[in-house]
C-alpha cells in the first residue's frame, strides 16, 4: 500500500538562499527520507514527503526557522533578477546591494505575485507577476505595472516608484485590493486610477514622473548551464531534464559551498540552479561533485528554452517528446522560447505557446489529445498579444507545425548584422526600395492591447488589412473597452504585456 504524500513549498526570496540555510532545509528533508527537490518558475523549491514523515519534517523546519507551506501556494515567492547580476550582464545601477536592501524591507508575506527585475535583461520575465517592478533608467526608481488578480487587465502606475518604497507600496496595494475585491479582484473591468488614488491617500511615497516610456529589449536567452567565466571567476549552471535534483547531490553541493566560502546559491525561472563566485583554482572540487552524482551540464540550447508549469508531469513529458523531435530535425530556435500550458491562467513565459484543448490531463500523453499553437505577434515572450497559429492538432502533428512556425520566425528576420559579414551577395539590395510606410497602430489605454490593421482582429471577426477608422463598432478583445479608448501610438514605443 502506497502512503499518501504531501507537497512542501519553500520560498527562496528573490531566488537567493544561503548555503547554510539550504543545508538546514536539505538535512530536514533527508531525515524525512525525501529523495528529490524541484525548483519552480518563481524560484521556489518543492518536494514531496510521505504522510508518516510530515510531522517530524515540520518540527525540524520550524526548529531551523524555515517558513514553508503544505499542499498550498497562498504566498507566492518574490521573483528577482538578482541571480544574473555580473553573470549575464552588468546593470548601471541595480546592483547586489539594491536588491538585498529592497528584499530586506519586506516585513510581510505577500499574497500577490511580485516581480523585481532589471529592464536591460531578458532572462527573467517582466510581466508574470501581479506587481511588476521594472528598473527604469533613473537610479533607484522603478516602473510598476499591475496585472490585477485573476484578470488580464494591466495598469501602468502613473509615476516611478522609489526603491525604498517598494515594500511599503506593495503592502498598501495588496491590502487595498483584498479589502475591495468587488472593485479590483477578478472583475471584467477595473479602474486602475481609482486604486492609485486610494493607495496614495493611505501613505506618503516619493514620486518621480515618468519622463520616457518603458522600452523592452529584444529577447535573447543566454546559455545558462555548465561552467562559465565572468570577471576573474567562474559560475556554474545546473539543469535537470526531469526537473529532479537529488537531495544527496544538493547536500554535497552545499558542503563544497561551505568549505570554499561560497555563501549563496541561486534559483532561476528556468528551474535551474546557479552557483557564482567559484575560484578557477577550485573547479576540481565542483567537478568531483558533478562526477560523483553523474550530473550532465551540457544540454542542447533547444532543451533549455522551455517553460513548463510547476510539478506538471504531463507538460514535462510533452516537452521532452518535442525536444527529441526538434533534435532529430536539427531545428534552430535561437531567440525563441516555448511554453506548455495545461491550465487556463498560468503565467508562463514564451514566444510560442502549446496549449491543451482538452481538460487538464492527469495521465500520460495520448494520441487523441488535442492542442493549439499560439505565438506572440512580435515573437517577444514578454508580449501579451498572442495569435493562434494552428488549432485542433494531435500530438503526432505538433512538432511539424512547431517547426513550420520556427521557420516562419526566421523568414521574418532580416538580421543585417549577419548579412554585413557575408562573403558574397548576388545582388545589391536597395534599402529605399524595402522601406514601407508603417500601418497605423492603435493601443488600448486601459490594458495596452494593440490593434494593427496589418493583422486585423480574429477574435472580433475583423480581417487583416482593415483600417481602424473603417470599423464602426469595436471593443477591446482583452478588457472590452470601447473604440474611443484606443489611441494612435508610435510603434517603436509599443509595450506588449504577457497574459496571466
Amino acid at each position: 500500500m502506497t502512503l499518501k504524500s504531501h507537497t512542501i513549498k519553500i520560498n527562496l526570496t528573490g531566488g537567493i538562499v544561503s548555503a547554510g540555510d539550504f543545508c538546514d532545509i536539505l538535512n530536514a528533508a533527508d531525515k524525512a527520507e525525501v529523495e528529490y527537490f524541484r525548483f519552480g518558475n518563481r524560484q521556489q523549491v518543492y518536494f514531496d514527503v510521505a504522510e508518516d514523515k510530515l510531522h517530524e519534517l515540520q518540527k525540524d523546519l520550524i526548529a531551523a526557522d524555515i517558513i514553508y507551506e503544505v499542499n498550498a501556494d497562498e504566498h507566492p515567492n518574490i521573483v528577482s533578477s538578482y541571480v544574473i547580476e555580473d553573470v549575464f550582464y552588468h546593470s548601471p545601477w541595480v546592483l547586489e546591494g539594491v536588491y538585498k536592501d529592497i528584499l530586506d524591507l519586506f516585513d510581510y508575506r505577500p499574497q500577490l505575485k511580485i516581480n523585481l527585475v532589471d529592464n536591460n535583461q531578458t532572462f527573467f520575465p517582466f510581466f508574470t507577476g501581479n506587481l511588476n517592478f521594472i528598473a527604469s533608467d533613473i537610479s533607484n526608481y522603478w516602473f510598476l505595472y499591475i496585472r490585477f488578480p485573476k484578470t488580464n487587465i494591466i495598469y501602468c502606475w502613473p509615476s516611478l516608484v522609489y526603491s525604498e518604497d517598494i515594500a511599503a507600496l506593495s503592502s498598501a496595494i495588496e491590502s487595498t485590493i483584498f479589502a475591495n475585491k468587488e472593485r479590483f479582484y477578478d472583475q471584467p473591468a477595473i479602474d486602475g486610477n481609482l486604486l492609485n488614488s486610494m493607495v496614495n491617500a493611505s501613505g506618503n511615497y516619493v514620486l518621480q514622473p515618468i519622463s520616457s516610456p518603458l522600452r523592452l529589449p529584444a529577447f535573447t536567452l543566454p546559455y545558462y548551464e555548465g561552467f562559465n567565466r565572468y570577471d576573474n571567476k567562474l559560475w556554474l549552471g545546473i539543469y535537470r531534464r526531469d526537473e529532479q535534483f537529488k537531495v544527496s547531490f544538493l547536500k554535497d553541493l552545499c558542503k563544497i559551498c561551505l568549505k570554499l566560502r561560497v555563501g549563496q546559491l541561486y534559483t532561476t525561472p528556468w528551474k535551474s540552479l546557479i552557483v557564482k563566485s567559484i575560484e578557477k583554482t577550485d573547479r576540481n572540487y565542483w567537478d568531483a561533485v558533478l562526477c560523483k552524482h553523474l550530473i550532465n551540464v551540457r544540454h542542447a540550447s533547444n532543451e533549455l528554452n522551455w517553460q513548463v508549469e510547476d510539478q506538471c508531469a504531463y507538460g514535462l513529458q510533452l516537452k521532452n517528446y518535442l525536444v527529441r523531435q526538434f533534435n532529430d530535425a536539427d531545428v534552430r530556435t535561437y531567440r525563441l522560447c516555448f511554453a506548455i500550458k495545461t491550465q487556463p491562467k498560468t503565467g508562463l513565459f514564451g514566444s510560442i505557446v502549446i496549449r491543451t484543448q482538452q481538460d487538464m490531463p492527469q495521465g500520460p500523453l495520448l494520441p487523441d489529445d488535442r492542442f493549439e499553437i499560439l505565438y506572440t505577434r512580435d515573437f517577444n515572450p514578454n508580449s501579451k498579444d498572442f495569435i493562434s497559429f494552428k488549432k485542433d492538432i494531435t500530438r503526432d502533428e505538433l512538432s511539424a507545425h512547431l517547426i513550420k512556425l520556427c521557420n516562419y520566425y526566421y523568414e521574418l528576420q532580416s538580421e543585417p548584422e549577419l548579412m554585413a559579414n557575408a562573403a558574397l551577395l548576388e545582388d545589391e539590395v536597395s534599402v529605399e526600395a524595402d522601406v514601407q510606410p508603417a500601418a497605423p497602430v492603435y493601443q488600448c489605454k486601459n490594458c495596452f492591447t494593440v490593434y494593427d490593421e496589418k493583422y486585423g482582429d480574429e477574435i472580433n471577426g475583423i480581417g487583416p488589412g482593415t483600417a481602424f477608422e473603417q470599423i464602426e463598432a469595436y471593443c477591446c478583445p482583452t478588457c472590452d473597452a470601447p473604440k474611443e479608448d484606443f489611441v494612435l501610438i508610435d510603434t517603436s514605443q509599443t509595450v506588449y504585456l504577457n497574459e496571466s
